[in-house]
């Protein structure tokens, strides 16, 4: 129980000193990025790698894909299915997503 305790302090001491999520990547975040990604196969193809015309996310600058995410969430950016898709995931999880795919090597 003292372990998980020390762990959870660990944890928040980076939110609690100002860090960011930039900042502060953990090996636990980028898992759980990973996880969220992997609902991106469908279009983006495995690791972020699409197929035909549909733009890969792998290699991708973190910060352009978290504007389009936000931006496809809220509505500013038109989209058949990814403004709905968006709309199921906070500001952490599409920082997440996006830490995950940037870090993919690009097939293309």
């Amino acid at each position: 129980m003292k372990t998980k305790n020390l762990m959870a302090c660990a944890l928040a001491l980076p939110w609690l000193a100002g860090g960011s999520y930039a900042q502060q990547t953990s090996d636990a975040d980028l898992r759980a990025g990973s996880v969220l990604a992997s609902n991106c196969a469908n279009c983006h193809g495995t690791l972020g790698n699409a197929q035909g015309a549909m733009p890969s996310l792998a290699g991708q600058s973190k910060s352009y894909m978290v504007e389009q995410m936000r931006q496809f969430r809220d509505g500013k950016r038109p989209a058949t299915i990814m403004h709905q898709l968006a709309k199921g995931y906070t500001d952490q999880q599409v920082e997440m997503i996006a830490e995950f795919f940037s870090r993919q090597k690009s097939a293309r």
